[in-house]
C-alpha cells in the first residue's frame, strides 16, 4: 500500500512542476565547460593569443582603471601612493564556449596561471602590493565569445618627480606609466579602452592636493631589443594653498611686524630691543629650518624660499638697527658731555662781540678820521670808500632778490628738526621706511608668482 502512494505523489509532483525536473544544473555545466576548454592537452597558456581576425598579427589587450583612492603625494620622497583597480581585456578564440542560449554569461577564474596573461608591469613602481584580505582580490571572466576580463586591486608606490620652483603656488603632475616587459610590438600591443578608459571614485580627498584633470597618452618605448607598447595616464594635481597661508606666510608677516616693535621702544631700553629682535630672530630662523626639512634640497631657488629670506632679512635689519640707534645714542651724549666739559670762554665772547661792533660801525670812524686831517692820506683813504653808481645799483638788485626770493622750505627736514637727536631720527624714518618696503616687497612677490600660475593655467 505504501508503495503505491509514494509513487502517486512522485507522480503529481512531477504533473504540477514539471521544470524542477527537467532544468539542467548550469554550476554543473560551468564545470564541465571549463574542463573541456582548459583541459590537459586543450589548451596552453604559454602561447600568447592570434591577433584580430585570427590573424598573425599582435594580441590586442585594452586596459582602463579605477582610481579607489590616492593616499599620499611625498614632496621630500617626490613619490605618491595610489590604490586602484587595474582591468585588462583580450579576445583569445581559443576559449570560447557554449552559453547554452544565454543561460552561461561568462565562466569565472581566480587562478589567473590557467590562461594566457599580459606580461604588464608598471615602469614607475617603487613599491607594490596585493590585496589578499578576505580573499585575494582578483578575478578572471571568460566570456562565450573567447573574450577575456582580468580585474585586480593592487596598491602602489610610484615615483613623481617634481618641479617646486613655484612651491608652494605650484601644481605636479604625476605620471602611471604601464608596459610590456618581454612582447614586442609584433606581438601585443596595449590600448586604451574606448569611451572611458580611466575612472576616479567621487569625493576623492587628498592632503594638501586637489586631482583637477587627467589626461591619457602613449608612451612606446625602443631599446635595443625592440620597441615595446606602452600606456600612460597624467594625474594634474594642485597644491592647496590655504594650508600653508596659514602655517606659513601669515606667521612670517607676523614677525616681522614683531620685530618693528623695537622701533617704538625708549632707546635707552637696551634689554627690551635686544631680547625682543633676538627672539624674532630665531623664531624666524626656526620657521624656516622647519619648512626646509619638509622639503628636498634641490639646486634651485623655490618661491617660499624668497619669501623666508626676505622676512629673515627684515628681521635682521631691525636688530642691526636698534645697533646704530644705540651707536648714535653714544655719539649725542659724548658731544653733549664735550660740550658741558668745555664751554665757550668769555674772553671770546668779548672777542666775538668786538668784532661785531667793528663790522657795524666802520663809516664813523673813518669820517672822523678824515674830517681832522686834509691831505694825501685823507684822499688815499676816501678813494675805497667811493661806490660807483654801477656797484649802487648792484648791491640794490641783489637786495632786492633777497627780499623778494621765496625761500625753500623742506618738509622732511623740518619734520625731523622736531626730533632733536640722531638716534631718535633713525627710529623715526625706521617706523615708515620698514613697513613701506615690505609692502612693496608683498606687491612683487604675489603679483609675480600669482602672474606666473596663470600663465601655467593657460
Amino acid at each position: 500500500m505504501w508503495p503505491g502512494v509514494l509513487k502517486l505523489l512522485v507522480l503529481l509532483t512531477v504533473l504540477l512542476h514539471p521544470s524542477r525536473c527537467t532544468q539542467p544544473n548550469f554550476r554543473e555545466k560551468e564545470k564541465q565547460v571549463l574542463d573541456n576548454i582548459l583541459g590537459p592537452g586543450r589548451y596552453d597558456a604559454r602561447i600568447r593569443p592570434s591577433g584580430e581576425n585570427a590573424t598573425d598579427g599582435p594580441a590586442i589587450v585594452r586596459v582602463n582603471l579605477f582610481v579607489r583612492s590616492i593616499a599620499t603625494i611625498s614632496d621630500i620622497k617626490m613619490e605618491y601612493s595610489v590604490q586602484l583597480t587595474f582591468r585588462e581585456q583580450w579576445l583569445d578564440e581559443r576559449l570560447r564556449f557554449n552559453d547554452f542560449g544565454g543561460r552561461l554569461k561568462y565562466l569565472t577564474l581566480t587562478d589567473a596561471s590557467r590562461v594566457w596573461m599580459p606580461d604588464l608591469f608598471f615602469s614607475n613602481e617603487k613599491e607594490g602590493h596585493f590585496h589578499n584580505i578576505i580573499m585575494p582580490n582578483v578575478y578572471i571572466r571568460i566570456f562565450p565569445n573567447g573574450s577575456v576580463l582580468y580585474s585586480i586591486r593592487i596598491s602602489l608606490t610610484l615615483s613623481c618627480p617634481m618641479n617646486l620652483k613655484l612651491y608652494p603656488l605650484d601644481r605636479q603632475v604625476c605620471s602611471l606609466r604601464m608596459a610590456s616587459y618581454g612582447w614586442t610590438t609584433d606581438d601585443l600591443v596595449f590600448l586604451w579602452k574606448e569611451g572611458d578608459p580611466v575612472q576616479v571614485v567621487k569625493n576623492l580627498h587628498l592632503p594638501r592636493f586637489t586631482l583637477e584633470k587627467f589626461l591619457t597618452d602613449y608612451c612606446n618605448s625602443k631599446t635595443n631589443t625592440g620597441e615595446y607598447s606602452c600606456l600612460k595616464v597624467d594625474l594634474l594635481f594642485k597644491r592647496e594653498f590655504s594650508y600653508y597661508l596659514i602655517q606659513i606666510y601669515i606667521p612670517c608677516c607676523m614677525l616681522v611686524i614683531v620685530s618693528w616693535v623695537s622701533f617704538w621702544l625708549d632707546q635707552s631700553a637696551v634689554p627690551a630691543r635686544v631680547s625682543l629682535g633676538v627672539t624674532t630672530l630665531l623664531t624666524m630662523a626656526t620657521q624656516t629650518s622647519g619648512i626646509n626639512a619638509s622639503l628636498p634640497p634641490v639646486s634651485y631657488t623655490k618661491a617660499i624660499d624668497i619669501w623666508t629670506g626676505v622676512c629673515l632679512t627684515f628681521v635682521f635689519g631691525a636688530l642691526l638697527e636698534f645697533a646704530l640707534v644705540n651707536y648714535a645714542s653714544r655719539s649725542d651724549m659724548h658731544s653733549d658731555n664735550i660740550e658741558k666739559k668745555y664751554p665757550p670762554s668769555e674772553t671770546e665772547q668779548s672777542t666775538s662781540m668786538d668784532l661785531s661792533s667793528d663790522q657795524v660801525e666802520p663809516d664813523n670812524s673813518s669820517n672822523f678820521v678824515m674830517t681832522g686831517y686834509d691831505g694825501p692820506l685823507q684822499h688815499s683813504l676816501q678813494k675805497p670808500l667811493v661806490r660807483q653808481p654801477e656797484d649802487t645799483m648792484s648791491v640794490d638788485r641783489m637786495q632786492h632778490c633777497e627780499l623778494h626770493m621765496p625761500r625753500k622750505k623742506n618738509c622732511c627736514r623740518s619734520w625731523l628738526s622736531k626730533f632733536p637727536t640722531r638716534s631718535k631720527r633713525i627710529d623715526v624714518i625706521s617706523r615708515i621706511f620698514f613697513p613701506i618696503v615690505f609692502a612693496l616687497f608683498n606687491l612683487a612677490y604675489w603679483s609675480t608668482y600669482l602672474f606666473r600660475e596663470e600663465e601655467e593655467d593657460e
